[in-house]
């Protein structure tokens, strides 16, 4: 199976991204303009009405939500051992994937960035960027705990969960958060994603930083 994985620079389809350079199958990378405007045509909405990305196709498959995608590709090439060797494993990735999604992105994430997306009126947006960063930094230092134990987001196994964390932490920095000195053990694990080929496969050919 040929996948194409619609991508835009630094945007969560950074994550699965360095997945498929992980797996090692080929595959085309369609990236699109920062932003991803092209999101809202008609030619895009075509193959996802929801107007998001990532997206990842092949014959006859189309799959949206990033979570979806990191599971499928998990599950498809066991080999990898992306997705671990039990259902402890499973369920601790699903656990993440639901929290970071939801709370993390489609909630703080996006009151900081999005705030028109919950409100009408840009005279009103000052407060509520303001508590999405208050919960953004409840999130952050929530991972930053959980990473002072352990080596990778599910204990000893590098997984697919592992590249959606580098998603935010190079978010964070985006956002001019003191990011390496406030969540030191998070900032460990990013050095620790950076050194990967894979990782640096994708920095390059999206043209991103994870540090600026």
């Amino acid at each position: 199976m040929h996948y194409t994985l619609y991508a835009a620079p630094g945007s969560c389809s950074f994550a699965p991204h360095i997945v498929m350079e992980e797996i090692g199958r080929p595959y085309s990378l369609a990236l699109m303009s920062p932003g991803h405007p092209e999101t809202k045509t008609d030619e895009f909405r075509r193959f996802n009405p929801k107007g998001r990305i990532p997206v990842l196709i092949a014959e006859n498959f189309t799959l949206t939500e990033a979570p979806a995608i990191f599971l499928h590709l998990g599950l498809t090439n066991p080999d990898t051992g992306l997705l671990g060797a039990d259902a402890a494993n499973v369920v601790r990735s699903i656990e993440w994937f639901n929290w970071l999604s939801s709370a993390v992105h489609a909630v703080a994430v996006r009151m900081i960035w999005r705030a028109d997306f919950f409100l009408p009126d840009e005279t009103m947006y000052a407060p509520l960027v303001e508590r999405g960063k208050e919960r953004l930094a409840s999130a952050f230092a929530l991972i930053d705990t959980k990473m002072k134990d352990r080596v990778w987001a599910i204990g000893e196994c590098y997984s697919i969960v592992d590249p959606y964390l580098l998603v935010f932490y190079r978010w964070g920095n985006r956002m001019a958060i003191d990011m390496q000195n406030t969540y030191p053990a998070w900032t460990t694990h990013t050095r620790r994603l950076e050194e990967r080929a894979a990782v640096q496969r994708a920095i390059a050919q999206e043209g991103i930083s994870l540090w600026e």
